[in-house]
């Protein structure tokens, strides 16, 4: 199959279509929420799914070098601290990902002093399992003992960069360290794919379940971490080059001829899944990009591309995406998920979008 090709302008429209879809999910209203200025970025929650979202928005907006952007993004920080962020945890954490970057480009010493202090907190106050490993806490309940495979996105990845950026070895060994953990207990040998969770109360992966979204969220952050810290040694580029060249042999088998992907990767009776189709996309262009991946892989990409372009609305709303999905016992738990908008299958689709956009596929 060759490159697709898709008009510039066309996918420039989806993109905004989508974003403007994401505040709108949210219950935000226009302009940057508390400013008195009539636009900029309209996400009033500080949590994941606004981390996602934003990690995208930064991605372009240095890509493009749209200082415009990059200003809305500084205002924004500045009011959320201003205004008190929330408790930490591993969800919380996500959107400090584009803060860490955006330190590197504009002068915020109070925003590289928080990069810093909820660094340090993660290494040593952050509650962490059997083997060191981070414990996904989040705000509804503190998952004792669990490690859950989005850890990696929401955490891992942040860990990485802030060690970069404030020249922090020991805090790039943690970020590393938590990939290899999580990978002992979640990757499966057999299939390469990833389980959603492991408890070390009973010592067990739960339903067993190969949770599409969680995989997408592992096929993204592998070659995120490659970008994000260029020091990695070869031998955990060598691993996790091979653990994430696993995982997608396993994905590239299960994927429908329509480029979608089911809810439980192996279970073609489970639901369709938008947002997993569009993170397993941008992961494998990710990975192309990184040298991890092969050429031939893109074909996989560009047919989840179209899959998820065609579950975009009108009003530039992502359908068919999966709800919020805490840790199931049993399979059934995860066929029962229902289908509907959310924020997280917008920030997804954006990432994948704003790539696409970026880095070619487009005439």
């Amino acid at each position: 199959m060759n490159q697709i090709t898709i008009e510039r302008a066309s996918l420039r429209t989806t993109i905004d279509k989508v974003a403007a879809a994401f505040s709108r999910l949210k219950g935000i209203k226009e302009g940057l929420v508390g400013a008195d200025q009539p636009s900029g970025i309209q996400f009033e929650e500080w949590d994941w799914e606004v981390g996602v979202g934003l990690y995208g928005f930064l991605r372009r907006a240095l890509a493009t070098q749209d200082r415009k952007a990059l200003d809305e993004l500084v205002a924004w920080y500045a009011w959320q601290i201003e205004r008190g962020l929330p408790a930490r945890q591993i969800n919380s954490t996500a959107p400090m990902l584009a803060l860490a970057i955006l330190t590197e480009h504009v002068d915020r010493p109070d925003f590289r002093a928080l990069v810093e202090d909820w660094a340090d907190w993660l290494v040593h106050q952050l509650p962490k399992t059997e083997d060191g490993g981070f414990q996904h806490v989040v705000k509804e309940r503190l998952n004792d003992g669990e490690l859950w495979d989005d850890t990696l996105f929401m955490a891992g990845l942040f860990l990485g960069r802030a060690g970069v950026i404030s020249n922090r070895e020991d805090w790039i060994d943690e970020a590393v360290y938590q990939f290899l953990v999580h990978a002992r207990y979640l990757s499966d040998p057999v299939t390469g794919l990833w389980y959603h969770g492991w408890t070390f109360n009973g010592r067990h992966n739960f339903a067993k379940a190969f949770w599409a979204r969680g995989n997408a969220w592992i096929t993204v952050a592998i070659p995120e971490l490659f970008e994000l810290v260029p020091s990695l040694s070869s031998k955990d580029k060598r691993f996790l080059s091979n653990v994430l060249k696993s995982q997608v042999g396993s994905l590239k088998r299960h994927q429908r001829d329509d480029g979608m992907f089911h809810t439980l990767v192996n279970d073609p009776t489970s639901p369709l899944e938008t947002s997993a189709t569009a993170g397993i996309a941008y992961g494998i262009l990710r990975g192309i990009e990184a040298g991890i991946l092969p050429e031939r892989d893109r074909v996989h990409a560009d047919l989840a591309l179209m899959a998820v372009l065609r579950q975009i609305d009108q009003e530039g709303v992502v359908h068919g995406v999966s709800d919020g999905t805490p840790m199931g016992h049993d399979l059934d738990f995860y066929r029962r998920i229902p289908n509907l908008p959310t924020p997280y299958g917008q920030a997804l689709t954006m990432l994948l979008l704003i790539d696409v956009l970026l880095k070619g596929g487009t005439n």
